[in-house]
């Protein structure tokens, strides 16, 4: 929905509000609780919208009417102005959020590609990128499954990111992210270049029904342990489940017991099988799931280039940086809006 059409914005307040007087809106609380919020978000940004539409009428009109040599008007204007665009970019990026699944939490997995010790590293360090993004944003993250590498870095691991609009400003995060460093672990110190894939799902309610036959899991427990090897646990409480009809599969190890592990683990079980089952029935470019390419050259979404110059790039909108070490310290939001303007305008064009 159009954040500015007032007239349909107006019509999906009242079908809320009507909604809202049926006996049984209440029955299922979730789904009250995210009309009710859907309702909310919708009158406050067509307040905003028109509030700054009156401003810049007035502004207009103050500007035309102030002398030219009023130099403490024309700083008044120009503070104002200031404010007022700081204001529509607001509410710009705002409207971006048009996904079906946009406001939803949602799952990061990350896995090292071609370059052996040197992508596990590699691995790591974005997972360490994502944790300092979702700090940024105050996001609560999870690491929900960990799985070390051989020697240093990791070999896998799923961080749940809980936050407003999590799956919508991350999704476009999926794809494979290319690394080029002069790598610690050689002693030659010479150049290498890595990969890492990175996987964006979101996080379904239960308002999402998907029927999952039992006798298509097999369930396996296993000893959690940390990411850094403290919260290894004494029983089995770690879950993986593998659905055999796809071959899916996922695990948990964050919670102290099988039955919560197992919780989380179906959660994520129900958002990949919905997945795939969206991009069979709309048949949609790309999919939820993004395109699933080998985690090797050339098919990376974003390069990041330590050495011989320091440059981050994305390959789809060309977008870079090259203050490479606050990217790494989670400064991504132009990236991220990047991606999400572009995919607005490709939408537009549909």
């Amino acid at each position: 929905m159009a954040y500015f059409d007032n007239e349909k914005i107006n019509n999906r307040i009242n079908e809320i509000e009507e909604l809202s007087l049926k006996d049984n809106f209440y029955s299922n609380q979730r789904e009250a609780k995210k009309l009710i919020d859907e309702k909310n978000e919708l009158v406050d940004n067509k307040e905003t919208y028109l509030l700054l539409k009156n401003k810049i009428s007035e502004l207009k009109d103050l500007a035309f009417s102030t002398n030219v040599d009023d130099f403490e008007m024309a700083e008044l204007l120009n503070n104002e102005s200031e404010a007022i665009f700081y204001s529509i970019e607001e509410l710009r990026r705002k409207a971006l959020f048009n996904g079906e699944y946009d406001s939803l939490d949602a799952f990061i997995e990350i896995h090292p590609g071609a370059g052996g010790t040197e992508a596990c590293d590699w691995a790591n360090m974005l997972l360490r990128m994502y944790e300092r993004y979702c700090e940024r944003k105050h996001f609560k993250y999870t690491i929900v499954d960990y799985l070390a590498g051989e020697e240093v870095g990791l070999k896998s691991v799923t961080l749940l990111v809980e936050g407003k609009n999590a799956y919508g400003l991350l999704n476009g995060e999926k794809g494979v992210h290319r690394l080029v460093r002069i790598s610690p672990f050689d002693s030659n110190k010479r150049r290498h270049t890595s990969f890492a894939s990175v996987n964006v799902t979101p996080k379904f309610d239960d308002s999402i029904k998907v029927d999952i036959n039992p006798s298509d899991l097999k369930i396996d427990t296993y000893r959690s342990g940390g990411a850094g090897g403290q919260n290894v646990n004494k029983v089995e409480t770690a879950i993986r489940i593998t659905h055999l009809p796809t071959g899916i599969v996922v695990s948990s190890q964050i919670e102290r017991t099988q039955l919560k592990n197992r919780e989380i683990a179906m959660n994520m079980l129900k958002s990949k099988l919905y997945e795939l089952e969206e991009k069979k029935k709309k048949d949609k470019i790309n999919g939820i799931i993004g395109e699933q390419k080998n985690i090797e050259w050339g098919s990376q979404i974003r390069s990041y280039v330590f050495c011989p110059y320091t440059l981050v790039k994305d390959n789809r909108t060309n977008y870079e940086n090259t203050q490479i070490d606050e990217v790494m310290d989670g400064d991504l939001d132009g990236f991220i809006f990047s991606y999400l303007e572009r995919r607005s305008k490709d939408n537009a064009k549909n």
